[in-house]
């Protein structure tokens, strides 16, 4: 993180892959968070606007999102919260994405939200994390259904999973 990092401590809920579905459990887990990071395949526009009663939302639109969404986000976002620099993508854009393929994607990143695959990828590469928090909509094959909440306090990011079932 760089050195202009703010000092406060801040929630992040960072999830992917709704597809449509929005889960009771994904809106306890968010309970309490000061933003949060949707990685795309959203579904309905009305999981937006449930998502953004809860805290400001920051959301890019997936491979499988129509036109609704499209129209009210971007296919990458970058924004920065309490000094800490996010660059959120889908990633269908890069095939299958990796962390090692989004570094030489965002350069300048502090965190990198990612989905597109449904499997759960937290990892540092340097200075900057990675995560895909996987889905949590509709569960794909065995794969885990979740998402993740981090927690930056001191320019720290420490970051949970969570798993919903």
């Amino acid at each position: 993180m760089s050195p202009a990092t703010t000092q406060s401590q801040v929630t992040l809920g960072i999830l992917s892959d709704t597809h449509g579905l929005l889960r009771p459990e994904v809106l306890t887990s968010l309970d309490g968070v000061d933003h949060i990071l949707h990685a795309g395949d959203v579904g309905p526009v009305w999981i937006l606007d449930e998502l953004g009663a809860l805290a400001p939302v920051t959301a890019v639109w997936g491979n499988t999102d129509d036109f609704g969404i499209r129209d009210r986000v971007r296919e990458i976002a970058k924004v920065e919260v309490a000094g800490l620099r996010i660059a959120v993508v889908h990633g269908h854009q890069f095939g299958s994405p990796s962390p090692e393929r989004l570094a030489g994607e965002f350069p300048d990143a502090d965190l990198v939200v990612f989905g597109h695959t449904h499997q759960p990828v937290t990892r540092r590469i340097g200075e900057t994390w990675f995560v895909n928090p996987g889905s949590c909509g509709p569960r794909r094959f065995k794969l885990p259904v979740g998402l993740v909440r981090g927690h930056l306090a001191g320019g720290h990011l420490e970051l949970e999973t969570v798993l919903l079932d």
